[in-house]
């Protein structure tokens, strides 16, 4: 321990040009640790540098484990079982079947899929063929998808059945591709699969693009229409971020119930890939399922939102005594607020594998927090991976090093953000892009997230932030989820209203609620109004939609 600690204060006094190099060389280490690279095999390292430089790091990597491990399992969904060698091959004959329709490198391509073959297809077969793929959200209404595609250039659309109509708001001249078909569902006339596509296609390698098409991931556009943010390069050591502080399992298996289309489930296969795992694959997520999905395949690892975890507690310890989940090694969350009570709950109940993931589109990986941490201090999210460095600013731009000091987030990241599709950019400071997150660092170093500056409320004169409310209310035994808002007031400027989910067969009172709040938080923080709803609204990733609160009736 104090021969590391001698390492890190070694690495923090060095030039900034040599301590980055010293970061990366302990990144190559921790990858080669991870079993993510061999350094005993510098030959194999260069191929896959050079496949990742042409085509992307998903196809480079589907190409290494089907060099390597040909006949093990690539992904597990409804229709069962690709192996490496068929979802490399199949991957050939859709890109080059979408370079035959007239597409060309550099061309962007939407696919609007949950998660399935389908959808890892397409992403493969875009890497290989040289185009840019837009990753669309399924939670997507008509006249968000439409400005989305208009604003990325959108060429052609790989989309699953179910979201048919949302197309209508294109163009007739966008080609269009079904990726999934519900079996007792015909496909419409005149429609072409991509089954159909890769029996037409020829499944060797198209010609190596001059560069990386790269791909676009959407933010979860909680205040507005999703920004996107491209990653054109993504440099190998990228994956240095997740497993630096994440153990992934080798050639085992791993259920992802994060949609694949945003940052956490993407990067989590992603990293899957490297390491030849076996992905779980669930169209559309229900508790019960996912614990028969780990329990079938022996999974090591869950990747999930808070919100699955929520409801896989809320089956019951008997439900849940009826699989063994003993296989579980870790769960990693990301996407939305873990909140204390969750993670301890969690953990109570599945054992010390929790691991609470902060980061964001634009700054990729930002802090893990490790199971040990997690008891520790249940609200936390850790400590930065390996590259990745986190820094406090205040409004005038001074940094802020005192623990317990509440400031702005800013990351520097191994991963750099080339700023969205529409030209704007994040704040940067000294190099360190924000996160649009307030939080502070605790005396041992831990960082916590106290909320978005967006989100924080002046009443009365005093800074509220909901979150803070939010994890103390869903701590009482009648309430399943909650979430709280900023709404005008005459005399405060502001004031709380506090959404409840009752718990099941719970009738809680507004004004218990009122009181629980004031006996443990400061006045001007108690909840003026309390709203009793079924459901909270929440995108695909968890993150509660604000705006659509903000809309609902007082009482």
């Amino acid at each position: 321990m104090k021969r590391k600690m001698i390492m890190t204060l070694n690495l923090l006094h060095l030039p900034a040009r040599a301590r980055t190099v010293a970061e990366q060389i302990k990144a190559v280490v921790r990858l080669h640790q991870r079993g993510v690279v061999d350094l005993a095999r510098p030959d194999l390292v260069l191929r896959v540098a050079r496949d990742n430089k042409s085509y992307g790091p998903q196809a480079a990597l589907i190409m290494k484990a089907a060099a390597e491990h040909p006949d093990a399992p690539a992904l597990s969904d409804e229709r069962g079982v690709l192996t490496y060698r068929q979802l490399d091959r199949q991957s050939n004959a859709l890109a080059n079947a979408l370079l035959d329709s007239g597409l060309t490198p550099g061309s962007v391509i939407a696919v609007l899929a949950r998660d399935h073959r389908g959808l890892l297809l397409t992403a493969n077969a875009a890497g290989r063929a040289g185009l840019r793929l837009a990753l669309m959200n399924t939670g997507f209404a008509k006249p968000q998808f439409a400005e989305v595609a208009a604003r990325e250039n959108v060429r052609a659309v790989l989309h699953d059945g179910e979201f048919t109509d949302l197309l209508s708001a294109l163009p007739d001249t966008i080609p269009r591709y079904l990726t999934w078909v519900d079996a007792d569902r015909e496909p419409p006339a005149g429609s072409i699969t991509i089954e159909e596509l890769i029996a037409g296609g020829k499944h060797i390698p198209p010609p190596p693009p001059s560069r990386p098409g790269g791909f676009v991931i959407l933010t979860s556009g909680t205040t507005g229409l999703p920004k996107g943010a491209p990653r054109t390069k993504v440099s190998p050591l990228a994956s240095a971020l997740i497993v630096d502080r994440i153990p992934f399992p080798r050639r085992g298996a791993m259920v992802i119930v994060s949609p694949i289309f945003h940052t956490t489930g993407f990067g989590a296969w992603t990293v899957g890939l490297a390491l030849a795992n076996k992905v779980v694959l669930l169209r559309r997520f229900d508790a019960e399922a996912t614990l028969r999905a780990i329990q079938e395949n022996k999974a090591e690892m869950l990747v999930a939102v808070p919100t699955m975890l929520n409801r896989i507690l809320a089956l019951g310890p008997e439900t849940i005594g009826r699989y063994d989940t003993s296989s579980l090694r870790t769960v990693m969350v990301a996407g939305s607020a873990l909140s204390p009570e969750l993670a301890t709950r969690w953990q109570d109940t599945f054992g010390e594998v929790l691991y609470n993931l902060y980061g964001s589109t634009e700054v990729a990986v930002a802090t893990v927090a490790q199971p040990h941490e997690l008891r520790q201090a249940a609200g936390t999210v850790g400590r930065p991976p390996v590259t990745s460095r986190i820094a406090l600013f205040d409004d005038e731009g001074h940094r802020i090093d005192t623990p317990n000091t509440k400031g702005r987030i800013f990351v520097r990241s191994g991963a750099p953000f080339e700023g969205y599709t529409d030209g704007r950019h994040k704040q940067i400071i000294d190099g360190y892009m924000s996160t649009g997150d307030m939080g502070h660092f605790d005396s041992a170093g831990l960082l916590f997230v106290d909320g978005r500056d967006d989100d924080m409320i002046v009443s009365g004169g005093e800074n509220v932030y909901p979150l803070e409310v939010e994890n103390l209310l869903v701590q009482r035994e009648d309430v399943r989820d909650a979430a709280v808002i900023g709404v005008p007031d005459p005399d405060f400027g502001q004031r709380l209203r506090a959404f409840i989910v009752p718990a099941p067969d719970a009738d809680p009172d507004a004004q218990a609620i009122r009181d629980y709040v004031k006996a443990n938080l400061a006045r001007y923080k108690v909840p003026r109004d309390v709203v009793f709803i079924d459901e909270l609204p929440r995108n695909a990733t968890g993150k509660v939609l604000r705006r659509e609160l903000s809309n609902l009736p007082a009482s």
